[in-house]
């Protein structure tokens, strides 16, 4: 199932915007490479990614609590204190418009 988020230009690139989906929230972010989206909660504590900093060039997020940073191709810790990845949400750009593809 597919679940539109927004127009491709609703997002600039290094933005991020929390989308309340079926299933619970996601972080979509507008990197240099595309869009990529995660399930906003950083792994290390129960906190919403979508409040971090992107890094737009190297397609990555920081938790705003803690400072980890996480790939958004995989999801992995890409610093401490996270150790575990986050759920990376798979998305389609189609017809000028961005979807989370819910499986």
């Amino acid at each position: 199932m597919r679940v539109r988020l927004c127009a491709t230009g609703d997002l600039a690139v290094g933005q991020v915007r929390r989308f309340e989906i079926e299933g619970g929230a996601i972080a979509l972010v507008h990197c240099e490479s595309g869009f990529r989206a995660l399930v906003d909660v950083c792994s290390h504590e129960d906190y919403p990614l979508s409040e971090g900093e992107v890094f737009a060039d190297v397609c990555e997020i920081e938790c705003l609590r803690h400072g980890s940073t996480f790939s958004l191709s995989d999801g992995s810790p890409q610093s401490l204190p996270a150790t575990q990845s986050v759920k990376v949400v798979p998305i389609e750009v189609d017809s000028g418009d961005v979807f989370a593809v819910i499986s």
